[in-house]
């Protein structure tokens, strides 16, 4: 039988770890939480520049809405479905609204859309309306500046999942070059948190970009007044 003395040398310490290994682990903890407070206070950047909205945009969910709300809902879902009719409208919106925010400086401002979950989307939603707005605005188009390379979860429809848009290289190819010393509007069809807005915001100004702002065709609200 093993002596006291014996077994007390192998009696736990109480540590998990060695005093060096939780040394280290300790300041990688605190350069995580560095990182992360220094993309939050990016976001927080981002989110407090100008974001303009034509319309309130009321989910299925929220309902005895009036007809004002259900016709918004139906101007963001064609817009979304790519409707010509509803995509040629919301870029006559979109172009008057450039011009009357920015004037002549319109014609050095890059108009970028956030890309959609799929490339499908992206093209169909998208292109047509990037053109229109840029021939009727005369501002810059970056629509093919940005390429979606793999789908992604969508946002809206994984809402309780908290996703949020990934613009990884992985997902998005960006042409970095083009973006340099540029200023940009970001656009898309409808904000929630904005945290995909900021977050693309933040893609494009590490590549050397000034974000103006975002434009949104509708922002979500839960409260019909």
């Amino acid at each position: 039988m093993p002596s006291f003395a014996l077994l007390q040398q192998f009696r736990p310490t109480g540590r998990k770890y060695p005093d060096e290994l939780a040394e280290i682990r300790q300041t990688e903890g605190s350069k995580t939480n560095e990182t992360m407070a220094t993309i939050n206070e990016n976001l927080k950047k981002q989110l407090a520049k100008k974001m303009y909205h034509f319309v309130k945009y009321f989910p299925v969910r929220i309902r005895n809405v009036g007809e004002d709300a259900i016709e918004n809902r139906k101007l963001v879902w064609g817009f979304k479905d790519a409707d010509r009719e509803i995509t040629l409208k919301v870029a006559r919106m979109t172009a008057s609204y450039l011009l009357n925010e920015f004037g002549d400086r319109v014609k050095n401002i890059v108009f970028v859309c956030i890309p959609a979950s799929t490339y499908e989307q992206n093209e169909n939603r998208y292109r047509f309306f990037c053109e229109q707005v840029c021939s009727l605005a005369g501002v810059v188009n970056g629509f093919s500046h940005i390429r979606l390379l793999a789908d992604r979860p969508s946002v809206h429809e994984n809402r309780k999942k908290k996703t949020h848009a990934d613009f990884s290289g992985q997902s998005v190819k960006f042409d970095e070059d083009f973006f340099k010393e540029k200023d940009v509007l970001i656009y898309d069809d409808v904000v929630t948190t904005g945290t995909s807005y900021a977050e693309l915001a933040n893609r494009l100004e590490f590549f050397g970009a000034n974000v103006l702002g975002g434009l949104f065709l509708s922002k979500t609200f839960y409260r019909y007044n």
